[in-house]
């Protein structure tokens, strides 16, 4: 199963900038230092978005949790950086009970599964 609604996916400028990609962020300097070892860079936030979008449209979900708000969805797969590696990456969106539109939330590296 797909992410539903991907097309309407929504992933503010703050939430790449001033957290994914903010290495004084608490919460984000890990995820930051990660992603823009491959080339990801706060300037192109926009490219960081439309990874993490095309990441939501090429992976099938791993996990939906219900909350009385709405629903999380998990997703966990390859994304294409911009030095070209192909990370292994979980995404994690959210789609309020009375929205038709994912938000972003959160990602960060997985561990390459084992052969």
């Amino acid at each position: 199963m797909k992410l539903p609604n991907i097309q309407n996916a929504k992933i503010p400028r703050t939430k790449i900038t001033d957290y994914l990609l903010s290495s004084t962020s608490r919460a984000g300097k890990a995820k930051a230092k990660f992603f823009m070892t491959f080339g990801f860079v706060r300037e192109k936030w926009k490219e960081v978005a439309k990874s993490l979008i095309h990441h939501a449209e090429e992976n099938e979900i791993s996990g939906i949790k219900r909350t009385i708000f709405g629903t999380k969805y998990i997703i966990d797969g390859l994304m294409k950086s911009p030095d070209g590696s192909s990370l292994n990456v979980r995404s994690v969106w959210f789609i309020d009970d009375d929205g038709d539109y994912p938000r972003f939330i959160t990602a960060h590296p997985l561990k390459r599964r084992k052969k």
